[in-house]
């Protein structure tokens, strides 16, 4: 899914819940994005995302003058995962998803998933309630960098809002095994990406809705409300964009390959300097099912260095060595090490600092990085050359906070991935970015377009 896709989604990665009721404008139907703080769970669920996508792969500025459009209410789960509400079957079972313009299947638990934890969690497909139900049973399985989900093909009818998509294929999963899809917010998936990349080669949702008529026009776009736990986490419009979500216009860039919704993107800049690792340009795709923003280890080490970030777990080991460095130091006394360091007239403060030596050498998992929360002030500001345009990202837009009062931590959004020819090298505009940037999909004009979110 790309959502890391799923989840990256971060440390944190990486969704949603109620449709809102139909809007009065242009005959749109909203079906909007929720949002909730950040917590520990969220962050475990969010390390899906981009690193599974990873693997996965081996316009107008108005709502438009159409009677026939749909609005998808989104929920934010800790800035790190948007999901809304879909129905499936007849009459219609909800399911929560992640809407992901990096995968193109949409799949959800099924009735018939007897062995795994994660099932037996979240809402179930039971094709024997539904009137609509068509067997296909083609078998279906998608692996992530953590996991990965099988089944098999039904066709059933979809509801997103007002709209019903019929005879649609999708994945019925009849195994999620491990912790991601356990405490993840969201039943499943529902892919924005090109069939190029659809397992099995199943129609996406997506298409059907212009092949069925569902649009006028061929065109879906993003907002993503940031400011988690405060009103409504977004919405994602089928058919065109609402004005009330951005400033200005937009910059559109072309789709350059499709699979991903692909783009070229000029040079990075690091408080107003580049940094001319894409000044001859680098390939980017558009994701919102990556809670973070990803690239190139050695151009993300290199922002992470100039923000003060440092390896969260790296920064949690120290957190221990200052407030339980005696007790561990009493306990390591027995230690063959220890003692032959005290031997040597070595000093407590000499040892207690080489712990904290180690502390620096641990590496995080998935690559996060925290920052000192008081130092935000200070950060420079990030910016991306697209379309020749820049769009820049303020310290506040890509750092993620976690927890409240003295227990906070702050996350960088900036995480690396190495992605390998063909797909790769690549950067993955995710979350960060799109929260900041809205976005919109032209599949009709094959191009990707952004403007500063309102």
């Amino acid at each position: 899914m790309g959502t890391r896709s799923v989840a990256l989604v971060l440390l944190a990665a990486v969704l949603l819940q109620t449709l809102l009721p139909a809007s009065a404008a242009e005959g749109l139907v909203r079906v909007s994005l929720k949002k909730q703080p950040i917590d520990q769970n969220s962050r475990v669920a969010e390390r899906l995302s981009a690193e599974e996508r990873q693997r996965l792969l081996r316009g107008a500025n108005s709502l438009g003058s159409s009677d026939e459009g749909d609005i998808i209410a989104l929920k934010n789960y800790m800035n790190a995962q948007y999901f809304g509400e879909i129905g499936i079957g007849t009459p219609a079972q909800k399911f929560t998803v992640i809407f992901d313009t990096g995968s193109s299947n949409l799949w959800v638990p099924s009735s018939k998933c007897y062995f795994s934890i994660a099932c037996y969690v979240h809402s179930r497909y039971k094709s024997g309630q539904s009137s609509t139900y068509k067997k296909n049973g083609k078998p279906a399985d998608i692996h992530y960098g953590t996991g990965a989900i099988a089944g098999f093909f039904s066709e059933d009818s979809v509801t997103l809002g007002d709209l019903v998509v019929k005879d649609q294929e999708f994945i019925e999963a009849t195994k999620e095994p491990g912790l991601t899809f356990m405490v993840a917010k969201f039943d499943g998936i529902l892919g924005l990406g090109f069939q190029e990349i659809s397992v099995g080669n199943a129609v996406p949702v997506w298409y059907n809705m212009i092949k069925q008529g569902l649009v006028s026009d061929p065109v879906f776009s993003f907002w993503f409300n940031r400011h988690a736990g405060e009103g409504e986490g977004g919405e994602l419009v089928f058919g065109g964009m609402d004005p009330n979500h951005y400033k200005g216009n937009h910059t559109y860039v072309p789709v350059t390959q499709k699979g991903y919704w692909q783009f070229n993107m000029g040079d990075v800049l690091v408080d107003g300097k580049s940094t001319g690792f894409c000044a001859g340009g680098c390939a980017a795709i558009a994701d919102s099912g990556t809670s973070l923003l990803a690239g190139p280890t050695a151009i993300i080490t290199e922002i992470n260095e100039k923000i003060g970030a440092t390896g969260v777990v790296s920064q949690e080991c120290k957190t221990v060595v200052s407030q339980y460095g005696q007790q561990i130091l009493d306990l390591l006394m027995a230690v063959v090490w220890m003692q032959n360091q005290l031997a040597q007239n070595k000093t407590k403060e000499l040892i207690l600092n080489y712990i904290n030596q180690l502390c620096d050498r641990l590496p995080s998992p998935m690559g996060e990085s925290s920052v000192d929360c008081a130092s935000l002030k200070s950060m420079p500001d990030i910016a991306f050359t697209i379309g020749g345009k820049k769009f820049s990202l303020k310290p506040e837009q890509y750092i993620l906070k976690v927890g409240e009062g003295p227990a906070a931590q702050c996350i960088s959004g900036f995480t690396a991935m190495d992605i390998p020819p063909p797909r790769g090298p690549l950067w993955i505009l995710g979350d960060v970015f799109m929260g900041a940037y809205h976005t919109v999909f032209d599949y009709g004009k094959l191009r990707v377009g952004f403007a500063e979110s309102a």
